[in-house]
């Protein structure tokens, strides 16, 4: 299952050693609401090898805003407290497990 993320636990996540991958999401977004499940299958299949959470901006919009999210669903893949990459729109599970792959 994804993690809740948010400003309480934001910061002990990234700066562990795995991988974080955030899916910044509102519940009024359609897209948001498609890629959902992908990513909640995706954070069952990594759980122990990478962080995989969601973000309501409605709910964290300072986390939002330091990631300069400016449209929805937008995945934020962080390494070493670096991001390394970001995807923005709909992706389908086999890009999302080949993009967590690639940072593993």
């Amino acid at each position: 299952m994804a993690l809740a993320i948010d400003s309480s636990n934001f910061e002990t996540l990234v700066n562990g050693d795995k991988l974080v991958v955030i899916d910044f999401w509102a519940p009024w977004c359609g897209p948001c609401r498609h890629i959902g499940p992908i990513v909640e299958e995706v954070a069952a299949e990594f759980e122990g090898k990478a962080v995989i959470g969601k973000c309501d901006t409605d709910e964290n919009n300072e986390l939002a805003i330091q990631f300069g999210v400016m449209n929805i669903p937008m995945l934020v893949f962080v390494k070493n407290k670096e991001v390394v990459d970001t995807h923005v729109g709909i992706i389908s599970k086999e890009d999302l497990v080949e993009k967590v792959n690639k940072y593993l």
